[in-house]
């Protein structure tokens, strides 16, 4: 018949401490653990309370107790001051030096307006002055402005472009429901109302070397018509004809084409020299050399560029 122990000779035993060690109580080696972790120390808090950060800041801008900030607050007032005043006396001086509006000496009457006016449209083919000046003596800079739209898009798609279906999901990107998709009167409207914004742009593009129009305008008339159908029938629908891949596709290749066409322009000496864009009798749709075709780029750039603003500062993505 066993006997009970004592509980400091069973502590002592062999097997409790062999216990005592399985479960981690004890080390033969180091001695007693300490299993439970040390107590984490309470966090202090801010030094000071809302109250008091907002009298340190309001005492901090005071000019009476902080006499750095008062000088360095007039010495700005002073010199901003003296520099507006300097300015302002520049160009009312070289203004004064201007011949008057429509002076033979002013500047603006010198041979280029003149070459413009008269020989515009021989060597350009364009009844609209304006337009043949911007898209062949000029092709160049409008490329260049051109290309700004290009950038600005990147540089958006950059910033907020949610390519992540996973994510788009997640953050409820695919619509955001802000706009009334489930109205019919809306839906009834854009139906019969953007076919006719559609091919007014067009109009516009093909138009604009015979009147005032042309590929930025008639861009945005089109990039308008675009917004107006998304925020109808919503994106699902806007992707079954213009998708990422279609846009990056029209968009990448009207900057390329437009570039080849004024560079073969340019090479081949400009100028009303001859070229592979004929002609054509002024005032027909088919003339005006490169306006026509530079024009049909610029306006799908224009377009694309804003349907891309519009969707991608909506939901992140076309």
């Amino acid at each position: 018949m066993s006997r009970k122990r004592p509980q400091e000779e069973y502590n002592n035993s062999p097997a409790c401490r062999f216990k005592r060690w399985l479960n981690g109580e004890k080390d033969p080696f180091v001695g007693t653990l300490e299993m439970k972790p040390p107590l984490m120390e309470e966090d202090p808090g801010p030094p000071y309370e809302p109250s008091d950060y907002e009298e340190i800041r309001k005492k901090s801008r005071d000019y009476s107790l902080n006499k750095q900030l008062r000088g360095d607050g007039k010495v700005s007032r002073a010199v901003s001051i003296l520099v507006c005043v300097l300015m302002t006396a520049m160009l009312i001086y070289a203004v004064s030096y201007l011949p008057s509006v429509g002076a033979e000496s002013n500047p603006a009457n010198n041979e280029v307006p003149a070459r413009y006016i008269t020989q515009g449209l021989q060597e350009t083919g364009s009844v609209n002055i304006v337009t043949g000046m911007i898209l062949t003596y000029r092709a160049f800079d409008t490329f260049g402005e051109t290309t700004v739209l290009f950038i600005a898009t990147c540089c958006v798609m950059i910033l907020l472009m949610v390519e992540n279906q996973e994510k788009r999901k997640k953050l409820k990107l695919d619509d955001y429901g802000l706009e009334p998709l489930q109205d019919t009167v809306l839906k009834k409207v854009a139906k019969l109302v953007c076919p006719i914004i559609f091919l007014f742009g067009i109009y516009i593009i093909l138009n604009g070397h015979l009147s005032p129009g042309g590929g930025f305008s008639g861009g945005a008339v089109i990039g308008a018509g675009m917004i107006l159908y998304a925020a109808s029938f919503g994106f699902t629908r806007t992707q079954k004809f213009f998708n990422e891949k279609i846009y990056v596709i029209v968009k990448v290749t009207a900057l390329l084409l437009y570039g080849l066409i004024a560079l073969h322009f340019f090479y081949t000496g400009a100028n009303g020299l001859e070229h592979i864009f004929p002609m054509g009798v002024p005032g027909a749709i088919l003339s005006g050399g490169i306006i026509l075709p530079i024009n049909i780029c610029v306006g799908t750039e224009v377009a694309c560029t804003i349907y891309a603003f519009y969707a991608l500062f909506r939901r992140g993505g076309l």
